[in-house]
């Protein structure tokens, strides 16, 4: 798919082609927005470019602008089966892009990144490696990640697919060219997630402002973040070696176990993270009422079906309040990322929303 077809982001399209005409382009590019089907549609598209046999628009020095998406090479990226572009996806049952995807160990898949890093390209003239949903590398795949950031061969470019990308590394984070997609604004949630969020929204729109009332609405997260973790340390038994090799030698299952611990530990921080979004979502249609623009706009309701709670609590807030409750619950984020146990801190959040 040529970028010109992407009328929606013609911005981004256009600061891609404008580095491609310079000779400019980087060797990272964190791609983020909403929508991460068309961020991936995107990065495939660049990397058509890059490699594209028949260019329709191309510069004065003969470099690709966009894409025939016609030709052998285009046809190869578009099937996900050219030489030199290299796709990786979050796998597992944790759905996590794993150490064994990056570099070859016992397990690996046939293809792992660094084959991709560090081989000449075979069929076009660029490497490319397109990584989906970026943000859930587990620790090892990110810091290896990291080694072929530091000291990128050439012509190889490295794409970063994110919806969440204040998840990723900050070292990360400072290598890449970072490019915002236009979208809808309205980030995806589970259906777990919206169905305690429907519950949460629903006991807040009640109104019980004393002590006990704020207690109950900490208390449905606080019940459903350690539902959540029993379910994630079942998931990551289940998916270790330690599952089926009972007979292994002490020291390795000692490892075996470390590294479940890790895994667990990772998941659910990634799993609470989400809870906390759609809270402030929700947060965020408050605050659009207390405002007066969701009365104008109701299409801008992140959770619609739940627009009556907002409103309802809204109509308690001032503007200021219902701002204050979204840095509120920034600051809460921030501070679960600390040494601060997490208690502590989901406590000291909830307990001073203005609901």
């Amino acid at each position: 798919m040529p970028l010109a077809e992407f009328s929606t982001q013609e911005n981004v399209v256009a600061l891609l082609q404008r580095s491609l005409e310079r000779g400019r382009l980087g060797h990272a590019y964190l791609f983020t927005g909403t929508d991460l089907a068309e961020l991936e549609a995107v990065g495939l598209a660049l990397a058509q470019t890059l490699n594209c046999q028949e260019p329709p628009q191309a510069a004065p020095d003969g470099t690709p602008l966009d894409a025939c998406g016609a030709c052998a090479s285009c046809r190869k990226i578009a099937n996900t089966n050219h030489a030199d572009v290299m796709v990786i996806r979050p796998e597992s049952k944790l759905r996590q892009i794993k150490i064994e995807q990056m570099v070859r160990r016992n397990g690996s898949p046939p293809r792992v990144l660094h084959d991709l890093v560090n081989n000449k390209a075979t069929e076009g003239l660029y490497k490319v490696a397109l990584l989906v949903a970026a943000d859930r590398m587990n620790a090892n795949a990110a810091n290896s990640l990291l080694k072929s950031l530091e000291e990128p061969p050439a012509r190889t470019v490295f794409i970063l697919l994110s919806t969440e990308p204040e998840r990723l590394l900050d070292t990360i984070h400072s290598r890449c060219l970072r490019l915002t997609f236009a979208g809808d604004g309205r980030a995806r949630f589970g259906e777990d997630e919206q169905a305690w969020l429907g519950e949460f929204a629903r006991m807040a729109a009640e109104g019980k402002k004393d002590c006990f009332g704020r207690y109950r609405l900490l208390g449905t997260l606080m019940a459903r973040l350690e539902e959540m973790k029993s379910v994630i340390e079942t998931e990551v038994e289940e998916a270790s070696p330690l599952h089926d090799h009972d007979e292994a030698d002490p020291e390795l299952r000692e490892q075996w176990e470390n590294e479940c611990k890790a895994a667990a530990s990772a998941e659910y921080r990634l799993r609470r993270a989400g809870y906390l979004g759609a809270l402030q979502g929700w947060l965020r249609d408050v605050w659009l009422h207390s405002a007066g623009v969701s009365s104008v706009n109701g299409d801008l309701a992140l959770f619609p079906n739940l627009d009556y709670t907002a409103e309802a609590v809204a109509e308690r807030l001032s503007p200021a309040d219902a701002v204050a409750n979204l840095r509120l619950m920034e600051q809460t984020q921030r501070t679960l990322h600390t040494n601060v146990q997490e208690l502590v801190a989901l406590e000291t959040g909830l307990l001073k929303l203005k609901l």
